[in-house]
């Protein structure tokens, strides 16, 4: 059964990202706890704002990857990662809403516009399911 996300969950950008990264929850509303911390749901999405960075991009589908990578005659030349992200996470739990918006279960995906795909590689916590 998925597990309920929360602040400070290990993300991981498959295969593009080189370094993990870990989730930033923004209370909205009434703050909701699981296992003692903030509680997510498929809203936090946001570039920067609830998912940082995950060092260097390998994505030639990057500008700025494709630019260096020209500048190396063709060598791939990672560049610093940031994310651009497509839209919230999916899929979201289908009973548990958090302050109106569906629960973030630990199987979710976010698209990244450089082909990247972002997972959850683990949800901060393991006491609390969604479903």
């Amino acid at each position: 059964m998925p597990q309920q996300v929360v602040m400070g969950a290990t993300l991981q950008c498959v295969p593009f990202g080189v370094a993990p990264s870990s989730l930033i929850v923004i209370p909205k509303g009434s703050p909701v706890l699981a296992s003692g911390m903030l509680a997510a749901t498929v809203m936090d999405f946001a570039p920067i704002a609830n998912i940082p960075p995950f060092g260097m991009c390998n994505s030639l589908a990057n500008p700025t990857v494709a630019a260096a990578t020209a500048a190396a005659l063709g060598v791939l030349t990672p560049m610093p990662c940031l994310p651009v992200i497509l839209g919230p996470w999916k899929p979201g739990a289908i009973k548990t809403q958090i302050n109106k918006m569906p629960a973030l279960p630990s199987t979710a995906i976010c698209n990244c516009a450089w082909g990247g795909v972002i997972k959850i590689a683990f949800p901060g916590q393991i006491k609390v399911s969604v479903n």
